[in-house]
């Protein structure tokens, strides 16, 4: 084994995606319509402009402008946004005036060529996942010049997916987390004679960071 095996990896942070457009001043009007935080607009006068934006929560910014990035507009899709509750996410921009797709899961099939590519292949079935299994259900949108977003419902993550300590973006996550911990700590007090567990807090914490983790859940 060498030494840099032995060296942890330097933290590497996803930080900006570029999106491709057409017409700039279009762009900053449709994500600044999804409530997405303003993050920068530059320009050099000329013939360049750079402008960033931050979903709600996100780590990561998109950027998009004038001379940019050299790709074609519209040419940036499948891009992931994760949220707990993919119904109430399609809601929200639905109130924005913002075209979102139903609910639907992958599904087998004949491929129907109007159906866009997503994580799990191309044939979408109707409605939110039927056991509702994380990283299952999506909803899609596009923005002015075609470039393609999904929601994507995420419950729990796969193992190995968080390292340390648990993360959370959003209030709402952490709402939606407490609400599953409750429901498992209620089954857990009837299997334990329905007695009040005095020391729920901790229980919910375990609950909780295993279940970010990935790891079997306490019983």
């Amino acid at each position: 084994m060498t030494n840099a095996s032995k060296t942890a990896s330097p933290a590497m942070k996803l930080e900006v995606v570029v999106i491709p457009v057409s017409d700039v001043d279009r762009a900053k009007a449709f994500y600044g319509s999804l409530g997405w935080r303003l993050d920068a607009d530059f320009a050099d006068g000329k013939d360049y402009r750079v402008i960033q934006f931050t979903p709600p929560g996100s780590g990561a910014s998109v950027i998009f402008g004038k001379n940019v990035t050299a790709a074609a507009p519209g040419s940036a899709q499948g891009l992931y946004l994760v949220v707990s509750d993919i119904e109430a996410a399609r809601k929200e921009l639905q109130g924005r005036g913002v075209d979102v797709s139903e609910v639907f899961h992958a599904a087998d099939g004949v491929f129907t060529a109007k159906h866009e590519p997503f994580l799990l292949g191309r044939d979408r079935a109707s409605g939110p996942d039927p056991e509702r299994r994380t990283y299952q259900s999506y909803a899609s949108f596009s923005d002015p010049d075609g470039n393609g977003w999904l929601f994507q419902e995420v419950t729990a993550r796969a193992p190995g997916r968080i390292e340390g300590n648990t993360n959370f973006s959003s209030a709402a996550e952490i709402a939606s987390a407490l609400r599953r911990a409750a429901a498992a700590h209620g089954e857990h007090e009837k299997r334990n004679g329905g007695q009040h567990d005095v020391n729920w807090p901790d229980w919910y914490a375990e609950y909780i960071a295993k279940e970010q983790a990935g790891e079997p859940l306490p019983l």
